[in-house]
């Protein structure tokens, strides 16, 4: 008995080990693409390093408001967003315009902001989970 609970041990630790690889790659290979597409549609306005434009674009660089607002960080890509945000303590009133992206290039995009310029985001962000967020 004692040496069947151990084999059951090891087998759920060698599954686990090889699930976290499989989510680390999976976040990797997303990080890259997301780069690519900050590159080609966000960083005009906040910048290369996110540290935005003081009263006009929104920093995304330690942001409370990306960090603390996932569903509404990501509807703001998606969708685009008109209104007043507070960021780090600074208010910002203006529009983003939606991009036109896909939910998979949304969801590379938002894990590679919220795994960026200080930020640390534990949880992936998937095309399904942003598939399902609705205007």
């Amino acid at each position: 008995m004692k040496s069947t609970s151990i084999l059951i041990v090891i087998l759920i630790s060698v599954l686990s080990i090889n699930n976290l690889q499989a989510q680390d790659k999976n976040l990797e290979e997303s990080l890259k693409r997301g780069e690519s597409v900050y590159q080609d549609f966000c960083m005009t306005c906040h910048m290369a390093n996110g540290e935005g434009v003081k009263r006009a674009f929104p920093p995304l660089a330690k942001s409370d408001y990306l960090m603390q607002n996932r569903e509404a960080s990501i509807k703001a890509i998606k969708y685009g967003l008109r209104g007043t945000i507070e960021v780090n303590g600074n208010t910002y009133k203006g529009m983003m315009a939606p991009m036109g992206l896909s939910d998979k290039e949304v969801a590379d995009v938002m894990n590679y902001i919220t795994n960026s310029w200080g930020n640390e985001n534990k949880k992936i962000i998937t095309e399904t989970e942003v598939s399902n967020i609705k205007k």
